[in-house]
């Protein structure tokens, strides 16, 4: 027997239509895209979608127990240091940058910055401001060499250690030149892509200048805005037994895959939002919990989905195509989900509703979705191995 939970993925899938929106621009400011099954599609990278989906979590969850990614990590410690030790901001800071010295990071190029996003938690930057508790006298009136010295013999990396906050855990650290401070993600999520054929479109836009004079009634600004609408395919799958390992507590495993799914289905990355006014909820979430591997069911839709001649939408089509693949997947590999549960909105098409029922149960509510989720998931921390 081992302490962790077996091995389990927790895949989500999703269907989402959004409005004319720019989700996700890429370098010429329109919505990123993609080809895919011979077409163009559109696309929102998986960096988009972590973010407002870690963003999300700042509603949920108490901020000790989040992270955050930045170059400035000598600043935010110095912040502790000051407020705990009732220091002046120059002798925190000159405390601060010392302390930073045998953590390993690489020095950016503007002073007290890394040269990379360092993924911190809020209450592992307590703990390592906490190191110097007994000595922060003797610590600030030293001179620069001898506080080098000193600060050498602090156990500096072990105040990111494990436990970690839970958006580090899932979405991992990566530390080029100090392994040790590397965490491996519990999840992975993939570029989400539209159902079906898209084209980019342009919206052209003048504002007027709420003191033009009479003598020059032109437009105040003109511009342009590149933006699509689509039926986006959503999916991220999460290694339980990689986050136990990154959190070390079951309850705050099963707690923390809840949290995920709720936060991505929820979210929506704010590009433009004040332009398209474009957060909608998904139409369909799907969850499925396997012991083989992760599985990504976009080849449901590598033949893109077209205008119906009997009138039914691109949402339905895509949740038939979805509910297919699945079933499709189990029936032709024998890999049987140790749980699967679905929220649609598909219940008043008939043969849509029955297609995802055959491939993912009953129907539920969104909550009763992640309580069932959490029941399943608690159970197997508890089955005997």
């Amino acid at each position: 027997m081992t302490d962790g939970p077996p091995r389990a993925y927790v895949d989500i899938h999703i269907l989402q239509t959004v409005p004319p929106a720019n989700l996700n621009r890429d370098d010429q400011g329109n919505p990123k895209e993609a080809m895919f099954g011979g077409v163009r599609r559109s696309r929102v990278s998986s960096q988009a979608w972590k973010r407002a989906t870690r963003m999300h979590f700042t509603d949920l969850l108490p901020k000790e127990r989040l992270a955050t990614r930045t170059r400035q990590v000598s600043a935010a410690l110095a912040e502790r240091i000051g407020a705990r030790y009732g220091l002046p901001g120059d002798r925190s800071a000159r405390l601060a940058e010392a302390l930073l010295v045998p953590l390993g990071l690489s020095a950016g190029k503007k002073d007290g910055d890394t040269a990379y996003l360092f993924f911190y938690g809020r209450d592992q930057l307590d703990s390592m401001a906490g190191l110097i508790a007994d000595r922060f006298a003797e610590l600030d009136a030293a001179d620069d060499g001898s506080l080098a010295k000193e600060m050498a013999s602090f156990k500096v990396q072990e105040a990111f250690k494990k436990p970690h906050p839970l958006d580090v855990a899932l979405f991992g650290r990566m530390v080029a030149d100090v392994h040790a401070l590397k965490v491996d993600a519990a999840t992975q999520v993939a570029h989400a892509l539209s159902t079906h054929a898209v084209e980019l479109e342009f919206d052209y836009f003048t504002a007027v200048d709420d003191r033009t004079r009479e003598d020059n009634p032109g437009a105040g600004m003109i511009g342009t805005i590149g933006f699509n609408s689509a039926t986006l395919y959503r999916y991220a799958t999460v290694g339980f037994h990689q986050l136990y390992e990154n959190l070390g507590d079951h309850p705050a495993t099963v707690e923390g895959v809840r949290s995920f799914v709720n936060s991505f289905a929820r979210s929506v990355p704010s590009g433009y939002v004040n332009s398209f006014a474009h957060r909608t909820l998904p139409s369909l979430v799907a969850v499925v919990v396997r012991d083989d591997q992760p599985v990504n069911l976009v080849s449901a839709f590598e033949k893109p989905v077209g205008v119906s001649p009997t009138g039914r939408g691109i949402s339905e089509q895509s949740a038939d195509r979805l509910a297919a693949e699945h079933s499709g997947a189990v029936r032709n590999w024998g890999d049987l989900p140790s749980f699967t549960s679905v929220c649609h909105a598909h219940t008043d098409a008939p043969g849509t509703a029955e297609r995802l029922r055959e491939a993912f149960g009953e129907p539920v509510d969104f909550p009763t979705l992640l309580s069932g989720l959490s029941d399943h998931l608690t159970a197997l921390t508890r089955a005997p191995r």
